[in-house]
């Protein structure tokens, strides 16, 4: 039996158990694919990351990220909760300024500012339209008419999102979605606030757990980079600027969407170590 160190880290928090929980373990490499997706199912938070030594010599460290069902490539709250847990037990970056972590999508930077952690928003694997069966199957998800929906578009940097615009924030809100549905699908609905409001516009993310039910994310940081590029690209919106995600099943996340000099999209927000201690394997 082997102990590993773990915390739970709270993203995209406004005050105390506000934001998305990630759980972070360190393993240093004696933990197998097999395990590591049966501690994730242990932990049964939507995402577990595995901290280890980086293979690529440009980082300064490796995560690993599971959900329930799946490894994935990237996610966005896991990967400012692992860059959170390394620094909190003491890593030190090879850039005073931005850390590099390793993942399967590749080399990710996240910078450390005045206002907490943000990463550099992904490029996406898949974007481009959406195709109307899909957006007829979304609508079916969501409850609403294929005509309610005034925008789309495919905004996989990792999870497998399709986003969709509704009217306004409001219709966001007002969403009451299927709870079961027979195929995987991963599902980001946005409005806007009207101009002058505390928040941009209002997310919501949707998707399949291993058994067919649909589950709504608190908060969701691939999806919100996704978002940040596909809005900012249309001029919907120009950073910085906040957006809002998970009033409506109890969280009360803020993200923050800033643009540097060379134009890249930042996705940032509060992380805070809410539990931590040894898992024994």
């Amino acid at each position: 039996m082997s102990e590993h160190r773990y915390q739970i880290v709270d993203v995209f928090c406004q005050g105390a158990f506000s934001g998305n929980p990630v759980a972070v373990v360190r393993a240093p490499g004696d933990l197998s694919t097999e395990a590591m997706q049966r501690i994730t199912r242990w932990f049964n938070l939507s995402e577990t990351a595995f901290l280890l030594p980086p293979t690529d010599p440009a980082a300064d460290y490796r995560v690993r990220i599971f959900t329930l069902d799946r490894e994935m490539p990237f996610a966005g709250h896991p990967t400012l909760g692992t860059c959170h847990a390394w620094l909190h037990d003491g890593g030190t970056p090879a850039d005073a300024g931005v850390v590099i972590q390793e993942c399967g999508a590749g080399l990710v930077r996240v910078a450390r500012g005045a206002e907490g952690l943000a990463f550099a928003a992904p490029p996406l694997i898949r974007g481009g339209p959406v195709e109307e069966d899909k957006l007829a199957e979304v609508a079916a998800v969501l409850r609403i008419a294929r005509e309610e929906i005034v925008d789309a578009q495919w905004a996989d940097n990792g999870p497998g999102w399709v986003a969709v615009r509704l009217a306004d924030a409001e219709a966001v809100r007002a969403l009451a979605p299927a709870r079961f549905h027979g195929a995987r699908i991963d599902v980001g609905v946005v409005g806007l606030y009207p101009a002058g409001s505390r928040f941009a516009y209002e997310v919501r993310a949707f998707f399949s757990d291993p058994f067919g039910g649909i589950v709504e994310d608190p908060v969701t940081g691939s999806l919100n980079a996704s978002l940040a590029g596909w809005l900012v690209g249309t001029g919907a919106v120009s950073p910085p600027y906040l957006a809002a995600q998970g009033g409506n099943i109890g969280p009360d996340g803020l993200v923050r969407i800033t643009r540097d000099d060379a134009g890249a999209l930042w996705i940032g927000g509060d992380t805070v170590t809410r539990a931590a201690g040894l898992l024994e394997v």
